[in-house]
Parts: structure tokens; C-alpha cells; sequence
């Protein structure tokens, strides 16, 4: 049965969600303290994480960071604070999707099937789409253990930004739209603006030039969109 974490330290919160998960099928756990989520997840690999933002302990921010460090486990978080900071920061570190207070738990159920059914076909995808490995212009990535070296040395990157630079290095020149990019990364099942993708492609361009800072691998093209250019 999949299992879904609920890490929320209002109980009343907590005992509704509880309530309606389980009534739709899945297995909970519930956490009112942040403080050992990241260990435990790493232990335990729950199916999915409902983080609240606003913690004892450790806040959902730097669970999120910690987490994704290491595991690819789908994390919703949960907040009342809708500053658009707060969205960017959250998606950034590897959040899958981010419902703010006050939800209509049916549409934080809906919002969880989706989620865990495109971490399913995102998965599928990276396997049979891109292969189990991916190397140009001396990147190499890994989907197998969702690791990207370039020149031997690991990128430390979030989820989506491995998924992004897959998406750009699989057809290398293509030009793709931030459009067809939010496509590949949200679907139609969050509501984001595009400047999301100007966030990754900025992280993502950071990381690669701390190692090899002449090249540009990840070209904009003003107006249109992003390729990943090979060099010469």
C-alpha cells in the first residue's frame, strides 16, 4: 500500500488529511516535529511527503534541502505563506508541488495522486526516453542513480534541474520553449509561472560553471526559449 508521510505540526490539520488519505486508499504516518523527517525518510523511503513549511525543529525548507540531497522521494509542501519567494524557494530545492493554506482536502488528495502518477511516469521516462545514461560535451548523467558529472565531478543538483538538463541534452541544438519546458517538468498538474524555468536554467548554469566556467552549455535564445549547446 503507498505510503504517504504527513508532517504537520497542527493536529487538527493532520487528523483531516489522515481522514482522507485514508479513505482514498493509501497508508499514512503522521509528524508534528521536523527534526528527525530526513533520517527517517532515508530510512523508511515513504511513497510520498506532505511537508508543512513551518516546523518545530527543523522547518520544511531545509527538511526539503536535506532530503533531496540524497533521495528522490516526491514531497508536496504545505504553507499559509503565499509570497512568491516562498514558491520559487520551495520548487527550487526539489518541492514536487506546493498547496497553500487554507486547501479543500479532496483537492490536496488530487493533488497527491498526481503527483505520485507523474513521479511514476517521469521515472518510466527517464528510462526508456533519454536511456539509463546520457553523455555530451562531457556531462554524463545517470538516470539510474539520478547522478550528473561533469568531467568526473558530481553536480550537486535538485531534481528538476537533473531533469531539465536531460530534457535539453537529449536532442542537443533543439530549441525548446519555456512552455514546452514547464510542460516536461509540471505537466498541466501545478499552476506555475513560467520564470520557474528561468530559475533552473540559472541554477543549473551556476553549477556547471563552477566547474567548467568558459563553456555555456545551456544557451538562451532571447525570446524563444533554451538548447543545450554542445561546444565547439
Amino acid at each position: 500500500m503507498t505510503m504517504i508521510w504527513i508532517v504537520e505540526d497542527e493536529e487538527r490539520i493532520s487528523a483531516v488529511l489522515t481522514a482522507y488519505l485514508t479513505q482514498a486508499g493509501f497508508a499514512t504516518r503522521s509528524f508534528t516535529d521536523g527534526q528527525n523527517i530526513p533520517a527517517a525518510a532515508a530510512a523508511e523511503l515513504p511513497d510520498l511527503i506532505l511537508l508543512d513549511l513551518m516546523l518545530p525543529g527543523l522547518d520544511g525548507i531545509e527538511i526539503c534541502r536535506q532530503i533531496r540531497r540524497s533521495l528522490t522521494i516526491p514531497i508536496v509542501m504545505l504553507t499559509a505563506r503565499v509570497e512568491e519567494i516562498d514558491r520559487l524557494v520551495g520548487l527550487e530545492l526539489g518541492a514536487d508541488d506546493y498547496i497553500c493554506k487554507p486547501f479543500s482536502p479532496r483537492e490536496v488528495v488530487a493533488r497527491v495522486k498526481a503527483v505520485l502518477r507523474r513521479s511514476t511516469t517521469s521515472t518510466a521516462t527517464a528510462t526508456t526516453s533519454l536511456g539509463k545514461r546520457c553523455c555530451h560535451a562531457g556531462i554524463e548523467l545517470d538516470h539510474d542513480r539520478y547522478e550528473a558529472r561533469l568531467h568526473q565531478h558530481l553536480l550537486d543538483l535538485t531534481p528538476r534541474e537533473f531533469k531539465l538538463l536531460g530534457i535539453l541534452m537529449e536532442n542537443p541544438g533543439r530549441v525548446y520553449s519555456r512552455e514546452q519546458l514547464m510542460q516536461h517538468l509540471y505537466h498541466e498538474d501545478i499552476h506555475s509561472s513560467d520564470r520557474m524555468i528561468d530559475t533552473h536554467v540559472k541554477n543549473l548554469r551556476k553549477k556547471l560553471a563552477s566547474i567548467q566556467p568558459e563553456q555555456e552549455f545551456i544557451q538562451a535564445l532571447y525570446g524563444i526559449g533554451y538548447k543545450f549547446n554542445m561546444g565547439d
